[in-house]
């Protein structure tokens, strides 16, 4: 394996273990849906494709179209993070490294001699490939249903999750597979002229550039790297850099952060033999874009998956806001881009997306997600089915519930970098730590680590103030960058009390609009249950219907006021519970009804 450029080390995935209750059972219904798919079904549209015959079907919704395979991908991955995850159970670990490996199995037997592999369905028997010929025709999206749709795309997913179970659950054949997969995408992608490499990256193609640097990464084997190259979209990066105004306006999101993933990946691996200085400064310059001018409260982006005007989130609310797959992705740029930086931002914006999109995307009853969260207030959230949506974000779902604990901690032994503030165990080598977090109550945190020299604290932006005890006596500190370096010796317990704030926070583009957070918080109005019909958009993405408020609140006073005095709102007993303009306001990832996170204020 490769060394990667990072200033920071990410702990192994599995190191850590939730033991928030919420993460919990988030973990738990996550994990009884992935023991839950059958091998053969897993399998069938890939052995219909390589003329094995099967009795099963494939799975409904979008995995029985042309893309099919995309969110079986995912599932590699999920089921590969979740079979080293230490809050799943061993007997549960154990089915799920089993079914890992049959579906391993199943797709040795599939793949042909040139390693190519594709479940979506196909118009031409006697050609399997022939969605990336159309795609090299530009007939990409012309019929999605009977012609055409994102053959790349889905090659990302498969490539990934292959990626995935070797890398995290250490399955030799699944880089063997890749290898012969990644060996396809080299003969066709190296084969391209610029007129047709043009037309290609026209049509929406994942991270595949992303995903072939992993593999140079996990093998070592340049042609890998050469067909990365060719997906790098140059004049997209070229654009970024610019900086000019509404450069993102009307670019898919989905579409869009994976290539910038992948400019990223480049630097990473390429950069100690290549002059890939460029690569980090469009990522840079590409996440800044994105957080300042188009992203909301919950730390999610896009209206009907595409970026709008800058600084316009106000008039761009609706029932069709903040793709979860766009939060997926942008959390893993942020974290490479943490890696490479130590930048206390990165770590402000990790905390806040995976608390309040995150967790908020999970039904915590049925362990089904999100597509769309509605900004626009009155609204509700919509979940896929079991086994009949399969959209993209169902896929990106499935591995976010399986790696809960990867953004709490990074470091190693020298100094072991605390990020979040949610209850977790970690186990990594000679390094332990423990932490428990009461923040809602009593605005406390016990930490115990082993192992570590130097314990580095965030200091959120979130909190009033931070008190910090050492073996019971009051510990000295300062700050630097925003964060806080405690020596630990080999080993320190420390309780950290915070003073959670109240805040109205306006809204980018609306006169007078604002959310409410407190704490980590963001937290938004229960409006009942009323009439809660759904309806559908795209390609069958279920969506609210209705809404059923204007979203104007009075107050008796200003926005300016209530930004000025947060403490206008009234903090009630319970978790986080709040009261303003006769409404009951709670955390937005715990709201299971219909809600409002933002509010036109009126006197």
């Amino acid at each position: 394996m490769l060394p990667e450029i990072s200033k920071i080390a990410a702990l192994p995935l599995g190191s850590v273990k939730m033991t928030d209750p919420y993460c919990e059972n988030a973990v738990k219904k996550e994990v009884e849906y992935l023991k839950a798919f059958e091998v053969d079904r897993v399998l069938a549209g890939f052995r219909k494709n390589a003329g094995i015959k099967t009795s099963a079907e494939p799975y409904g919704g979008w995995e029985s179209h042309l893309i099919g395979g995309h969110a079986m991908g995912h599932y590699f991955s999920a089921i590969s993070q979740a079979s080293v995850d230490p809050g799943v159970c061993s007997a549960d670990r154990k089915a799920l490294k089993s079914k890992l490996s049959a579906i391993l199995y199943g797709l040795e037997e599939c793949q042909s001699e040139t390693g190519f592999l594709w479940a979506g369905r196909i118009s031409d028997p006697e050609n399997p490939e022939i969605q990336f010929d159309l795609v090299e025709q530009g007939r990409g999206n012309e019929d999605i249903i009977n012609v055409a749709w994102v053959p790349w795309y889905t090659m990302h997913k498969i490539l990934a999750g292959l990626l995935s179970a070797y890398e995290i659950a250490g399955e030799e054949k699944a880089l063997e597979i890749a290898k012969k997969l990644g060996g396809w995408v080299c003969g066709r992608a190296l084969s391209w002229s610029e007129k047709t490499r043009a037309v290609v990256l026209n049509t929406e193609y994942g991270g595949m550039n992303d995903v072939m640097y992993e593999l140079y990464r996990a093998t070592g084997e340049a042609r890998f790297a050469e067909a990365a190259h060719v997906f790098d979209e140059e004049p997209l990066f070229d654009d970024i850099l610019s900086n000019r105004e509404n450069l993102l306006t009307g670019r898919h999101a989905n579409t869009t952060i994976p290539k910038i993933i992948g400019a990223l990946r480049r630097y990473q691996v390429m950069g100690k033999k290549l002059d890939c200085g460029r690569y980090l400064k469009v990522a840079e310059a590409f996440w800044s874009n994105v957080t300042e001018n188009h992203t909301y409260h919950t730390g999610g982006n896009s209206e009907w998956e595409h970026f709008r005007e800058d600084g316009e989130l106000d008039k761009n609310r609706t029932n069709c806001n903040c793709e979860t797959c766009n939060v997926y992705n942008m959390l893993k740029l942020t974290k490479e881009l943490f890696k490479i930086t130590g930048e206390k931002k990165y770590a402000d914006y990790m905390e806040n997306a995976f608390i309040n999109h995150i967790l908020a995307s999970q039904n915590p009853e049925t362990g089904m997600t999100t597509y769309f969260q509605s900004m626009a207030t009155g609204y509700f959230k919509v979940f896929s089915s079991r086994w009949e949506d399969f959209w993209c974000c169902t896929g990106s779902g499935m591995e976010n519930f399986t790696k809960l604990g990867e953004l709490s901690f990074f470091g190693g032994s020298d100094r072991l970098w605390v990020l979040r503030y949610l209850s977790c165990e970690l186990r990594s080598g000679d390094i332990s730590a423990s932490l428990t977090s009461d923040i809602e109550n009593s605005g406390k945190v016990s930490l115990k680590v082993c192992g570590v020299k130097t314990v580095t604290l965030r200091l959120p932006d979130w909190s009033d103030g931070i008190k910090i005890f050492s073996g019971g006596k009051s510990a000295e500190y300062h700050a630097e960058n925003g964060f806080i370096d405690i020596p630990a010796g080999e080993g320190a317990e420390l309780e950290i009390t915070f003073t959670p704030k109240l805040a109205a926070l306006p809204l980018s583009g609306g006169k007078g609009v604002v959310a409410l957070k407190y704490g980590p918080w963001l937290l938004a109005a229960k409006l009942g249950r009323e009439n809660m019909t759904e309806t559908r958009t795209g390609v069958h993405v279920a969506i609210p219907e209705k809404s059923v408020s204007d979203g104007v609140l009075k107050i008796g006073g200003s926005a300016e006021e209530l930004i000025a005095e947060p403490q206008r709102f009234v903090k009630k007993t319970g978790l986080a519970e709040f009261e303003l303009g006769g409404l009951k306001f709670i955390p937005y990832y715990l709201i299971e009804e219909r809600y409002g996170i933002y509010w036109k204020i009126e006197k």
